[in-house]
Protein backbone atom coordinates (compact mmCIF):
# COMPACT_ATOMS: atom_id res chain seq x y z
CA UNK A 1 0.00 0.00 0.00
CA UNK A 2 2.82 2.41 0.85
CA UNK A 3 4.42 1.79 -2.55
CA UNK A 4 1.13 2.55 -4.34
CA UNK A 5 0.74 5.68 -2.20
CA UNK A 6 4.26 6.84 -3.01
CA UNK A 7 3.68 6.27 -6.75
CA UNK A 8 0.44 8.23 -6.59
CA UNK A 9 2.12 11.08 -4.73
CA UNK A 10 4.91 11.10 -7.33
CA UNK A 11 2.37 11.29 -10.18
CA UNK A 12 0.56 14.15 -8.47
CA UNK A 13 3.82 15.97 -7.84
CA UNK A 14 4.83 15.75 -11.51
CA UNK A 15 1.38 16.40 -12.97
CA UNK A 16 1.31 19.82 -14.67
CA UNK A 17 -0.89 22.20 -12.73
CA UNK A 18 -3.14 24.74 -14.45
CA UNK A 19 -1.82 28.27 -14.64
CA UNK A 20 -3.43 30.60 -12.15
CA UNK A 21 -5.98 32.97 -13.60
CA UNK A 22 -4.81 36.51 -14.27
CA UNK A 23 -5.45 38.68 -11.25
CA UNK A 24 -6.68 42.24 -11.59
CA UNK A 25 -4.37 45.09 -10.73
CA UNK A 26 -4.67 46.32 -7.15
CA UNK A 27 -7.76 48.46 -6.89
CA UNK A 28 -8.94 47.33 -10.36
CA UNK A 29 -11.98 45.28 -11.32
CA UNK A 30 -11.87 41.98 -13.19
CA UNK A 31 -13.04 42.21 -16.80
CA UNK A 32 -16.58 40.86 -17.05
CA UNK A 33 -17.04 37.80 -19.23
CA UNK A 34 -18.98 38.29 -22.44
CA UNK A 35 -22.37 36.63 -22.42
CA UNK A 36 -24.41 35.48 -25.34
CA UNK A 37 -28.09 36.23 -25.45
CA UNK A 38 -30.45 33.52 -24.23
CA UNK A 39 -31.34 32.85 -27.85
CA UNK A 40 -27.71 32.04 -28.66
CA UNK A 41 -27.21 35.02 -30.96
CA UNK A 42 -24.93 38.00 -31.16
CA UNK A 43 -27.96 40.24 -30.79
CA UNK A 44 -26.51 43.61 -31.92
CA UNK A 45 -25.02 42.03 -35.03
CA UNK A 46 -28.23 40.10 -35.73
CA UNK A 47 -30.34 43.27 -35.44
CA UNK A 48 -27.95 45.25 -37.64
CA UNK A 49 -27.88 42.62 -40.38
CA UNK A 50 -31.65 42.23 -40.17
CA UNK A 51 -32.18 45.97 -40.63
CA UNK A 52 -29.86 46.08 -43.64
CA UNK A 53 -31.58 43.12 -45.29
CA UNK A 54 -35.01 44.54 -44.53
CA UNK A 55 -34.06 47.92 -45.99
CA UNK A 56 -32.76 46.29 -49.17
CA UNK A 57 -35.99 44.34 -49.61
CA UNK A 58 -38.22 47.36 -48.99
CA UNK A 59 -36.23 49.53 -51.41
CA UNK A 60 -36.48 46.86 -54.12
CA UNK A 61 -40.23 46.53 -53.61
CA UNK A 62 -40.96 50.25 -53.52
CA UNK A 63 -38.86 51.12 -56.57
CA UNK A 64 -39.17 48.36 -59.18
CA UNK A 65 -40.88 45.47 -57.45
CA UNK A 66 -39.57 42.88 -59.91
CA UNK A 67 -36.09 43.54 -58.52
CA UNK A 68 -37.28 41.49 -55.56
CA UNK A 69 -37.27 38.40 -57.80
CA UNK A 70 -33.56 39.06 -58.35
CA UNK A 71 -33.08 39.29 -54.58
CA UNK A 72 -34.77 35.88 -54.23
CA UNK A 73 -32.61 34.43 -57.02
CA UNK A 74 -29.37 35.64 -55.40
CA UNK A 75 -30.38 34.37 -51.95
CA UNK A 76 -31.33 30.96 -53.35
CA UNK A 77 -28.08 30.71 -55.30
CA UNK A 78 -25.95 31.53 -52.25
CA UNK A 79 -28.03 29.21 -50.07
CA UNK A 80 -27.52 26.39 -52.56
CA UNK A 81 -23.74 26.89 -52.43
CA UNK A 82 -23.84 26.83 -48.61
CA UNK A 83 -26.01 23.73 -48.42
CA UNK A 84 -24.06 21.76 -51.02
CA UNK A 85 -20.75 22.83 -49.47
CA UNK A 86 -21.77 21.65 -46.01
CA UNK A 87 -22.99 18.30 -47.33
CA UNK A 88 -19.73 17.75 -49.22
CA UNK A 89 -17.49 18.88 -46.36
CA UNK A 90 -19.25 17.12 -43.49
CA UNK A 91 -20.87 14.03 -45.02
CA UNK A 92 -19.11 13.63 -48.39
CA UNK A 93 -22.48 13.94 -50.13
CA UNK A 94 -22.09 15.39 -53.63
CA UNK A 95 -24.96 17.56 -54.82
CA UNK A 96 -25.11 17.94 -58.61
CA UNK A 97 -24.13 21.59 -58.28
CA UNK A 98 -24.40 22.81 -61.89
CA UNK A 99 -27.85 21.31 -62.62
CA UNK A 100 -29.22 22.43 -59.24
CA UNK A 101 -27.87 25.99 -59.61
CA UNK A 102 -28.95 26.45 -63.24
CA UNK A 103 -32.25 24.66 -62.74
CA UNK A 104 -32.90 26.60 -59.56
CA UNK A 105 -32.52 29.92 -61.33
CA UNK A 106 -34.82 28.66 -64.09
CA UNK A 107 -37.49 27.77 -61.51
CA UNK A 108 -37.45 31.26 -60.02
CA UNK A 109 -37.31 33.26 -63.24
CA UNK A 110 -39.83 31.08 -65.12
CA UNK A 111 -42.24 31.45 -62.21
CA UNK A 112 -42.48 35.14 -63.11
CA UNK A 113 -44.18 34.86 -66.52
CA UNK A 114 -45.48 31.28 -66.35
CA UNK A 115 -46.40 30.78 -62.68
CA UNK A 116 -46.66 27.26 -61.30
CA UNK A 117 -46.30 25.64 -64.71
CA UNK A 118 -42.95 27.33 -65.31
CA UNK A 119 -41.56 26.50 -61.86
CA UNK A 120 -42.70 22.86 -61.90
CA UNK A 121 -41.48 22.28 -65.46
CA UNK A 122 -38.06 23.65 -64.53
CA UNK A 123 -38.02 21.47 -61.40
CA UNK A 124 -38.76 18.27 -63.33
CA UNK A 125 -36.07 19.09 -65.90
CA UNK A 126 -33.63 19.81 -63.07
CA UNK A 127 -34.27 16.38 -61.54
CA UNK A 128 -33.67 14.72 -64.90
CA UNK A 129 -30.46 16.71 -65.35
CA UNK A 130 -29.26 15.62 -61.87
CA UNK A 131 -29.89 11.97 -62.73
CA UNK A 132 -27.82 12.33 -65.88
CA UNK A 133 -25.10 14.49 -64.31
CA UNK A 134 -24.33 11.94 -61.60
CA UNK A 135 -24.09 8.93 -63.96
CA UNK A 136 -20.31 9.18 -64.63
CA UNK A 137 -19.64 8.94 -60.88
CA UNK A 138 -20.70 5.29 -60.78
CA UNK A 139 -22.96 3.35 -58.43
CA UNK A 140 -21.14 4.14 -55.18
CA UNK A 141 -23.27 6.71 -53.38
CA UNK A 142 -25.49 7.34 -56.41
CA UNK A 143 -28.82 7.16 -54.56
CA UNK A 144 -27.44 9.23 -51.68
CA UNK A 145 -26.15 11.99 -53.97
CA UNK A 146 -29.27 12.06 -56.16
CA UNK A 147 -31.54 12.22 -53.09
CA UNK A 148 -29.58 15.20 -51.77
CA UNK A 149 -29.67 16.90 -55.18
CA UNK A 150 -33.44 16.47 -55.53
CA UNK A 151 -34.00 17.62 -51.94
CA UNK A 152 -31.84 20.70 -52.50
CA UNK A 153 -33.76 21.50 -55.71
CA UNK A 154 -37.13 21.29 -53.98
CA UNK A 155 -36.24 22.81 -50.60
CA UNK A 156 -34.53 25.92 -51.98
CA UNK A 157 -35.42 27.07 -55.50
CA UNK A 158 -38.82 25.38 -55.88
CA UNK A 159 -40.02 26.78 -52.56
CA UNK A 160 -38.40 30.11 -53.40
CA UNK A 161 -40.30 30.21 -56.70
CA UNK A 162 -43.54 30.58 -54.72
CA UNK A 163 -42.16 33.78 -53.19
CA UNK A 164 -41.39 35.00 -56.71
CA UNK A 165 -44.99 34.25 -57.74
CA UNK A 166 -46.23 36.74 -55.13
CA UNK A 167 -44.65 39.63 -57.06
CA UNK A 168 -46.35 39.84 -60.52
CA UNK A 169 -49.95 40.77 -59.53
CA UNK A 170 -50.77 44.49 -59.36
CA UNK A 171 -50.90 44.26 -55.57
CA UNK A 172 -47.68 42.20 -55.53
CA UNK A 173 -45.93 44.58 -53.14
CA UNK A 174 -48.69 44.09 -50.59
CA UNK A 175 -48.57 40.31 -51.03
CA UNK A 176 -44.82 40.14 -50.52
CA UNK A 177 -44.96 42.45 -47.49
CA UNK A 178 -47.83 40.44 -45.99
CA UNK A 179 -45.74 37.29 -46.32
CA UNK A 180 -42.55 38.84 -44.93
CA UNK A 181 -44.19 40.75 -42.08
CA UNK A 182 -45.97 37.60 -40.88
CA UNK A 183 -42.70 35.63 -40.81
CA UNK A 184 -40.81 38.44 -39.08
CA UNK A 185 -43.62 38.87 -36.54
CA UNK A 186 -43.57 35.15 -35.81
CA UNK A 187 -39.80 35.19 -35.29
CA UNK A 188 -39.82 38.36 -33.20
CA UNK A 189 -42.81 37.39 -31.06
CA UNK A 190 -41.32 33.98 -30.39
CA UNK A 191 -37.93 35.45 -29.51
CA UNK A 192 -39.35 37.98 -27.03
CA UNK A 193 -41.74 35.54 -25.37
CA UNK A 194 -39.07 32.84 -25.23
CA UNK A 195 -36.48 35.12 -23.65
CA UNK A 196 -38.89 36.60 -21.11
CA UNK A 197 -40.79 33.49 -20.07
CA UNK A 198 -39.59 30.42 -21.92
CA UNK A 199 -39.69 27.54 -19.41
CA UNK A 200 -41.21 24.57 -21.19
CA UNK A 201 -39.11 23.18 -24.07
CA UNK A 202 -41.05 22.57 -27.24
CA UNK A 203 -38.67 20.11 -28.88
CA UNK A 204 -35.65 19.68 -26.59
CA UNK A 205 -34.02 16.98 -28.71
CA UNK A 206 -34.22 19.19 -31.83
CA UNK A 207 -34.01 22.82 -30.72
CA UNK A 208 -33.44 23.17 -26.96
CA UNK A 209 -34.00 26.95 -26.91
CA UNK A 210 -37.44 26.75 -28.53
CA UNK A 211 -40.21 26.82 -25.92
CA UNK A 212 -43.98 26.56 -25.87
CA UNK A 213 -44.10 30.06 -24.40
CA UNK A 214 -42.11 31.29 -27.39
CA UNK A 215 -44.47 29.47 -29.75
CA UNK A 216 -47.43 31.17 -28.06
CA UNK A 217 -45.72 34.53 -28.53
CA UNK A 218 -45.15 33.70 -32.20
CA UNK A 219 -48.79 32.77 -32.64
CA UNK A 220 -50.09 35.99 -31.07
CA UNK A 221 -47.71 38.20 -33.05
CA UNK A 222 -48.29 36.28 -36.29
CA UNK A 223 -52.09 36.47 -36.06
CA UNK A 224 -52.01 40.20 -35.28
CA UNK A 225 -49.64 40.79 -38.20
CA UNK A 226 -51.82 38.71 -40.52
CA UNK A 227 -55.00 40.56 -39.58
CA UNK A 228 -53.40 43.99 -40.02
CA UNK A 229 -51.61 43.30 -43.30
CA UNK A 230 -54.40 41.45 -45.08
CA UNK A 231 -57.00 43.98 -43.89
CA UNK A 232 -55.01 47.14 -44.64
CA UNK A 233 -52.86 46.19 -47.64
CA UNK A 234 -54.91 43.55 -49.43
CA UNK A 235 -58.43 44.56 -48.29
CA UNK A 236 -59.26 41.06 -47.10
CA UNK A 237 -61.36 39.95 -44.13
CA UNK A 238 -60.23 39.81 -40.53
CA UNK A 239 -60.78 36.05 -40.29
CA UNK A 240 -58.62 35.56 -43.37
CA UNK A 241 -55.81 37.49 -41.73
CA UNK A 242 -56.10 35.40 -38.57
CA UNK A 243 -55.99 32.13 -40.50
CA UNK A 244 -53.10 33.38 -42.62
CA UNK A 245 -51.09 34.53 -39.58
CA UNK A 246 -51.62 31.25 -37.71
CA UNK A 247 -50.67 29.20 -40.79
CA UNK A 248 -47.46 31.20 -41.31
CA UNK A 249 -46.47 30.69 -37.68
CA UNK A 250 -46.91 26.93 -38.12
CA UNK A 251 -44.88 26.79 -41.34
CA UNK A 252 -42.18 29.14 -40.03
CA UNK A 253 -41.82 27.00 -36.90
CA UNK A 254 -41.76 23.84 -39.02
CA UNK A 255 -39.05 25.28 -41.25
CA UNK A 256 -36.95 26.24 -38.24
CA UNK A 257 -37.28 22.77 -36.72
CA UNK A 258 -36.51 21.02 -40.00
CA UNK A 259 -33.30 22.99 -40.48
CA UNK A 260 -32.35 22.34 -36.84
CA UNK A 261 -32.76 18.61 -37.51
CA UNK A 262 -30.61 18.84 -40.64
CA UNK A 263 -27.87 20.68 -38.76
CA UNK A 264 -27.99 18.22 -35.86
CA UNK A 265 -27.79 15.33 -38.29
CA UNK A 266 -24.70 16.93 -39.86
CA UNK A 267 -23.23 17.94 -36.49
CA UNK A 268 -22.94 21.66 -37.27
CA UNK A 269 -24.20 24.84 -35.63
CA UNK A 270 -24.74 27.05 -38.69
CA UNK A 271 -24.92 26.49 -42.43
CA UNK A 272 -22.51 29.37 -43.07
CA UNK A 273 -20.90 32.52 -41.71
CA UNK A 274 -21.94 35.13 -44.27
CA UNK A 275 -24.38 36.99 -42.00
CA UNK A 276 -22.96 38.03 -38.59
CA UNK A 277 -25.33 37.13 -35.77
CA UNK A 278 -27.39 34.88 -38.04
CA UNK A 279 -25.01 32.36 -39.61
CA UNK A 280 -25.43 31.77 -43.32
CA UNK A 281 -28.12 32.63 -45.84
CA UNK A 282 -29.65 29.20 -45.26
CA UNK A 283 -30.00 30.01 -41.57
CA UNK A 284 -32.28 32.93 -42.53
CA UNK A 285 -34.21 31.09 -45.23
CA UNK A 286 -35.31 28.23 -42.97
CA UNK A 287 -38.62 29.78 -41.89
CA UNK A 288 -39.15 31.76 -45.11
CA UNK A 289 -39.05 28.92 -47.63
CA UNK A 290 -42.00 26.77 -46.47
CA UNK A 291 -43.90 29.94 -45.52
CA UNK A 292 -43.57 31.22 -49.10
CA UNK A 293 -45.48 28.17 -50.38
CA UNK A 294 -48.31 28.56 -47.86
CA UNK A 295 -48.43 32.34 -48.38
CA UNK A 296 -48.95 31.94 -52.11
CA UNK A 297 -51.60 29.24 -51.64
CA UNK A 298 -53.62 31.15 -49.04
CA UNK A 299 -53.32 34.60 -50.64
CA UNK A 300 -54.35 33.14 -53.99
CA UNK A 301 -57.46 31.70 -52.31
CA UNK A 302 -58.29 34.63 -50.04
CA UNK A 303 -57.40 37.57 -52.30
CA UNK A 304 -57.44 36.40 -55.94
CA UNK A 305 -55.27 38.54 -58.21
Amino acid sequence: MSQVSEERDERVEHTPQPEPADQPEPGGQPEPAKKDSRAGRNLPAAIGVGLVLGAAIIVSLLTVRFIFIGVIAIAIGVGTFEFAGVLKRVANIKVAMIPVLVGGQAMIWLAWPFGRAGALTAFVLTVLACLLWRLPGGADGYLRDISASVFASAYLPLFGAFAAMLVPPEDGVGRVLTFLIAVVASDTGGYIAGVLGGKHPMAPSISPKKSWEGFAGSMVAGIVAGILTISLMLHGHTWQGAVFGAAIVLTATLGDLVESLIKRDLGIKDMGTLLPGHGGIMDRLDSLLPSAVVSWLLLSAFVPA
